[in-house]
């Protein structure tokens, strides 16, 4: 024990020994969290941001374009491949941060994973696949990789000072800040980054179409881009379901969403369907494990067996079929069901000199040519100087051919190595670099021929320096030359669409129910409180008085089928809308389903009015306290898509008194705080289309009155109607009669 204690002793003193060096180390400080996030998160969120998940304009975050260079440094443009794992150690020169980072940044980049339209990395041995979660990678000692022929578009001129190079983090080596790409990569291949606070995702390209746009701009700004540039493209191919003002909307703005649909095949003889292309943002196993969940609940009984038949030919998702079964219309199912159909979300977000920017497609290329710009200017420039130093040399030496014997004389005459140089120069009238040249030709080259050799380019040189010196002066000139080098690529590596385009208007509108809803009669009951019944007949039959909440009361009875549809209008002005079908068959003794929580409304919304309908056809009657009436065309609420929340379903100008839905024209009785009736016909006012019209003034109120309460009109409630119909609306409406003193008006 005294051991124990002696040595816990000395572990303590080293430790308080060591603390000792470190300036501050143990000590607790209390610190503003302002000041906290400023100098210890903030920091990290500029890391993540500028280092690391934002792709720059050459379309490449940081770890892609230390592991591409890499492999460029070890010269695996040309060749055969080697190991992965020789290239994911050497990449650790410039990247640090653990080999299995850095594989994986491969295995993205590979033409085996399937994740980019133009891999920058061939691949050999199994690289997984991006469309399967389950379709692991091996490990790097077993595959193998070298840089795809594209590639070489990465690098061109890397060489030639095009762009700029910074130390690597121990300041061994140098790498480039960003590629000299000759086409817009940044597009071409799809790239995805969650940074802190932000993120980047970023579609693919067809490869001709995007450098196709970009010679468009570079000939005219104000180019439509959407006349060279028709969708994305994706490796893994499928469907998009085009709408132009959609993706006019994403190619201005860089954000927005479209679908992506999968393809597949029917195959008569076995009876299945075979899936072989899906959208780029699911997997095989999650399309099948979201139609096994269908199936087991019920809601698609027409599928006998899935399966994942994937292999070497590609993916394969096999689905038996029920015999009798329509294909197509099961997969308009499974389309709005799975993520047979999913939607691809762009964030073109990227990093212009240091700078997150959401850019649209058109300022993306304005960008990406601006800076191929600079990369053509900094080589032509690059080129010039060789060349005038070049020129510089063979002048010198040409001032040599007039005399070599002298040139020879002079050298051997010299009695010190150190003096050669300066006595060429008094002797020739040549600068230093001129004299050192010389100095240093072997003694074999000194002839005649061979100087005249070297001397023969002089004229040429001079004509390339004035041309380079011409394009430098040209921005027509530098545009044609970034135009044709888009067109040498166009020709290299373009290749045909692998996503088809399939246009809104060549889908069929199937709002056909994923499962057959059972149809038969029932009672429908809505509370003032917002409380819904569903009662068979033969159960209302059977049934005693409702059972209601203490000061509720039913507002409506209606008597309809099971597979009619609902709207309820809310205190918010929303409507949510639902099917009869989607409430259970009660009894009236209970108290029913509470349409609020039911249909997951908002905080503080409770359904105040509902309309019972099997079609959209007639208009919805909105009374507002002001005196007004919104006639609304039930179209204004039917949606293509299967929604279940409209905002403003109506008016919120003036409270609500009353919404009715009608078929046909009716007339209806209005009653203001000042007791004056109005017999109003709806036929008199127009329908509108917009939801949330202020609607027509039908009743005139004086100060501090308003509408309260709204019948429907019914033949003899009145000794004497003509006494409160009126030609010209708005009306102030009439004062009760005598003999109409004390009649109860109903609903």
């Amino acid at each position: 024990m005294a051991k124990k204690n002696k040595t816990e002793i000395a572990h303590a003193e080293d430790e308080l020994s060591v603390n000792a060096h470190i300036s501050g180390a143990g000590e607790v400080v209390n610190q503003n969290i302002i000041d906290t996030l400023e100098v210890n998160y903030m920091p990290y969120a500029m890391s993540v941001i500028m280092s690391r998940a934002i792709p720059e304009i050459d379309g490449f975050k940081p770890s892609h374009r230390k592991l591409l260079y890499t492999m460029y440094k070890m010269g695996l443009l040309n060749g055969g491949t080697i190991k992965s794992a020789n290239i994911v150690g050497r990449t650790m020169q410039l990247n640090p941060h653990g080999d299995a980072a850095i594989y994986e940044t491969m295995i993205r980049l590979a033409r085996g994973n399937e994740s980019l339209l133009h891999p920058y990395v061939e691949s050999k041995g199994n690289f997984g696949k991006s469309y399967s979660k389950n379709m692991q990678y091996a490990a790097s000692r077993y595959t193998e990789a070298k840089l795809a022929p594209i590639a070489a578009e990465l690098f061109r001129d890397i060489d030639k000072d095009t762009v700029d190079f910074v130390p690597n983090y121990d300041n061994s080596m140098e790498e480039p800040t960003l590629f000299p790409v000759t086409f817009p990569s940044v597009l071409v291949n799809a790239n995805m980054g969650i940074a802190v606070g932000m993120a980047s995702n970023i579609c693919s390209f067809n490869l001709g179409e995007i450098c196709n746009t970009a010679i468009a701009l570079i000939k005219d700004n104000d180019a439509d881009i959407m006349e060279t540039l028709k969708a994305p493209d994706f490796i893994g191919g499928g469907q998009i379901l085009y709408n132009e003002t959609l993706m006019r909307e994403i190619f201005r703005t860089g954000r927005g969403s479209f679908k992506v649909r999968a393809k597949y095949n029917y195959d008569k003889q076995s009876n299945c369907i075979d899936v072989y292309q899906i959208p780029p943002t699911t997997t095989s196993e999650a399309i099948i494990d979201k139609i096994i969940e269908l199936a087991k609940t019920g809601k698609v009984k027409e599928i006998s067996d899935i399966r994942d038949e994937t292999d070497k030919k590609g993916l394969k998702i096999t689905i038996d079929l029920k015999r009798g079964t329509d294909p197509d219309k099961l997969m308009k199912k499974l389309f709005k069901a799975t993520p047979l159909e999913d939607s691809f979300g762009c964030n073109f977000n990227v990093l212009i000199a240091g700078t997150p920017q959401v850019l649209g497609v058109r300022d993306l290329l304005l960008e990406w040519i601006a800076f191929r710009t600079e990369c053509v200017n900094r080589r032509v420039y690059f080129d010039l100087q060789k060349a005038k130093d070049k020129l510089h040399l063979l002048e010198g030496l040409q001032k040599i051919l007039l005399d070599i014997d002298k040139a020879i004389k002079i050298i051997r005459s010299t009695d010190e190595e150190s003096e050669v140089v300066p006595n060429l120069m008094i002797g020739f009238g040549i600068d230093k670099i001129q004299a050192e040249y010389v100095a240093e030709i072997k003694l074999r080259h000194l002839n005649r021929e061979y100087i005249l050799k070297r001397t023969a380019d002089i004229e040429s040189l001079r004509k390339d320096i004035e041309d380079m010196e011409d394009i430098l002066s040209s921005k027509a000139r530098v545009k044609k030359i970034i135009v044709n080098e888009l067109k040498e690529v166009v020709e290299k590596y373009d290749k045909p669409r692998c996503t088809e385009i399939i246009y809104s208007d060549e889908i069929e509108d199937d709002e056909e129910e994923l499962e057959a809803v059972p149809d038969y009669p029932v009672h429908l009951f809505f509370t003032k409180e917002g409380y819904f019944k569903k009662i068979t007949p033969l159960s209302l039959r059977m049934s005693g008085e409702h059972k209601l909440k203490e000061g509720d009361s039913i507002t409506m009875a209606i008597e309809s089928t099971n597979s009619a549809e609902l709207l309820f209008f809310t205190n918010k002005c929303q409507v949510y809308k639902s099917r009869a079908a989607e409430f259970d068959d009660t009894k009236a003794s209970a108290l029913g389903d509470f349409v609020g929580s039911k249909l997951s409304m908002e905080e503080g919304e409770t359904a105040v009015s509902m309309v019972c309908l099997k079609e959209y056809k007639g208009y919805m009657l909105f009374f507002f306290q002001n005196g007004k009436v919104a006639k609304i065309d039930m179209n204004a609420y039917e949606t293509k898509q299967n929604r279940k929340k409209l905002i403003k379903a109506y008016s919120d100008k003036s409270p609500l008194v009353c919404a009715v839905y009608i078929t046909e024209d009716k007339e209806f009785v209005i009653r203001s705080t000042a007791g004056r009736y109005l017999l109003f016909n709806s036929g008199a006012i127009s329908p509108k289309t917009t939801k949330d019209s202020q609607g027509f003034a039908v009743m005139t109120l004086k100060k501090g009155h308003r509408i309260d309460e709204v019948t429907e009109y019914v033949e003899g409630v009145f000794s004497k109607a003509s006494r409160y119909r009126t030609k010209n609306l708005p009306a102030t409406g009439a004062i009760l009669s005598a003999e109409d003193q004390g009649e109860q008006l109903t609903l």
